[in-house]
């Protein structure tokens, strides 16, 4: 962006006199023990606190400018559009907490699927086929519907099952978690059937059927795709503390109840991510292997 030092300190200097004037002594932190578990009260936070956080950044800011990786500006977008997005978010998610209203909970529900969906067909793929969009969007939204009803209703006890404060965050957990695998999935197919093309038709030659053909790539792609899930879940809690537990612990919630809680969470998340690679993967594989059968990579046009 061409900022000189002296620029950088001109921005820099407002922000620094701010601080001086916010009160940095830490607020006492209370406890309530509640039969075995310590619940802590958990403190509001302000958008000073996110200001304060935001300053962290300046660490991505100072090794783009003097490296000359040219990241400042995506930084700086990426940032706003965060507290943007999650704050109109927050917004959304308030009235459909408060109204309870089944119809605009299923229509934020179809609204990520198609996010979902256009995240995999537009945004990720370097390459696509005919029917692309719908297929990820049907499969991902059977498979997420039929799993996140399934778990509130008989694993988190919901009652109804699509209670908005538990199945919201759940489905936005499958979405994300199903996208991951449906991309790796379907990619491993196109490239996998041109890579090993010369293979694929000469079993067609001698009399390989449809299923013949497919299997053996769909097998691959279902293990790239199921495999980050699984690797997640084996290390959580001794590498990393997962995030559903992280957040429930920090609002002041039980600990053994938000380990049980994250270990549903990961049981879905694997659950739903193995059905729509399931059904992506059969449907790209159908795409690019006909009736007859034939190989038809001339389906696959490059997006990017």
């Amino acid at each position: 962006m061409g900022l000189s030092v002296a620029n950088i300190l001109l921005y820099v200097a407002p922000v620094y006199g701010w601080l001086a004037q916010q009160q940095w002594s830490a607020p006492s932190v209370g406890f309530e023990q509640k039969g075995r578990g310590i619940q802590q009260r958990a403190q509001p936070l302000s958008l000073n606190n996110v200001g304060i956080a935001s300053l962290m950044l300046l660490v991505n800011v100072v090794v783009s400018m003097w490296l000359n990786l040219g990241l400042t500006r995506g930084l700086v977008i990426a940032s706003v559009r965060c507290v943007v997005q999650l704050t109109l978010l927050s917004m959304v998610l308030n009235h459909i907490f408060l109204t309870r209203n089944a119809v605009l909970i299923f229509g934020m529900t179809v609204g990520m699927s198609i996010l979902a969906a256009v995240e995999v067909a537009f945004w990720r793929a370097k390459n696509r086929f005919p029917g692309m969009f719908a297929g990820t969007l049907l499969s991902v939204f059977v498979s997420v519907m039929v799993v996140a009803l399934f778990g509130n209703a008989y694993s988190l006890n919901m009652s109804p099952a699509y209670t908005a404060e538990r199945f919201i965050p759940t489905v936005g957990m499958l979405f994300g978690n199903s996208v991951i695998g449906v991309s790796i999935g379907m990619s491993s197919v196109m490239e996998s059937l041109e890579t090993h093309r010369d293979r694929v038709e000469t079993m067609m030659c001698y009399g390989g059927s449809r299923w013949e053909v497919i299997c053996p790539v769909a097998v691959d792609a279902l293990k790239a795709a199921m495999l980050p899930s699984i690797t997640n879940m084996s290390i959580t809690g001794l590498v990393s503390i997962p995030g559903a537990m992280t957040g429930w612990v920090m609002s002041g919630g039980n600990v053994l109840d938000a380990a049980r809680y994250q270990q549903i969470i990961f049981f879905m998340l694997t659950a739903s991510s193995a059905i729509s690679a399931l059904l992506c993967v059969g449907f790209c594989a159908s795409v690019l292997v006909d009736k007859t059968p034939v190989l038809r990579l001339d389906r696959i046009t490059a997006w990017k």
